[in-house]
């Protein structure tokens, strides 16, 4: 009886090891098979064009010295007013002007250290700021800002201090017609890829919308944007 029943159990283990054998074996080949099925390849498609700035933030910056408050204040208006006549007289228009609230500082009351006091007790920082979509007005105007040296208004700062900032405000506009471009040359490049390697390109897999980014063309031309959209898209190929 009991030789029977280890007959039995052998042939049921045998039995059990040839089909854990073959379920493998079919395991194995529906891997390969979907492995094979899943070839991809990722290529990237760009983009770039180049506009200009359609809008410009320009501020212009003087400080004034005086010993007595009153005076520093009527100089200051007074500098204010010259900008400003500057700027309308030559295309800016009232609405496009700011004029920033003044930073008055008292150098006696900040004086450490030292019996000898400054010329002047009082110096005041203020700006006048242009943002408008006149860009090359601004442009031209920033070379004739000498005038207002001629009457008598030092402006402070420089282009490193104070550049004027362009603004590309039309992205919303391009970026459909820039992406797909992008997705077109990507495609071109899988489509090269699949031919090299002796395979056929398929459908897509997945696709970004497009990384988009804005530059200056150079440091010599700020107020022209270059403009890029990079797409990454992967396909699936077959042989």
């Amino acid at each position: 009886m009991n030789g029977k029943t280890n007959s039995a159990a052998l042939i049921l283990g045998i039995f059990i090891m040839l089909g854990l054998g073959i379920l493998g074996w079919q395991l194995a080949s529906a891997a390969i098979k979907y492995k094979s099925f899943e070839r991809t390849v990722y290529v990237k498609g760009l983009s770039e064009r180049e506009y200009p700035a359609d809008i410009v933030l320009w501020t212009l910056k003087f400080s004034v010295a005086e010993n007595d408050i009153t005076k520093l204040y009527t100089e200051m208006e007074k500098n204010i007013s010259k900008i400003k006549v500057f700027l309308l007289d030559n295309g800016i228009d009232e609405s496009e002007i700011s004029v920033s609230i003044p930073a008055i500082y008292d150098v006696y009351a900040n004086q450490y250290g030292t019996d000898r006091r400054p010329e002047f007790r009082y110096t005041a920082r203020q700006a006048v700021t242009v943002y408008s979509t006149k860009v090359e007005t601004v442009r031209s105007l920033m070379t004739q800002t000498g005038e207002l040296g001629k009457e008598g208004l030092v402006l402070t700062g420089n282009e490193y201090e104070a550049p004027a900032e362009y603004i590309f405000t039309r992205l919303n506009e391009i970026k459909p017609q820039m992406i797909e471009e992008a997705t077109k040359a990507a495609r071109e490049v899988a489509q090269k890829f699949a031919e090299d390697s002796g395979s056929r390109l398929g459908k897509i897999k997945s696709a970004s919308q497009g990384q988009v980014t804005i530059t200056e063309r150079d440091s010599n031309n700020p107020h022209i944007k270059s403009v890029r959209v990079v797409s990454t898209v992967e396909y699936y190929l077959s042989d």
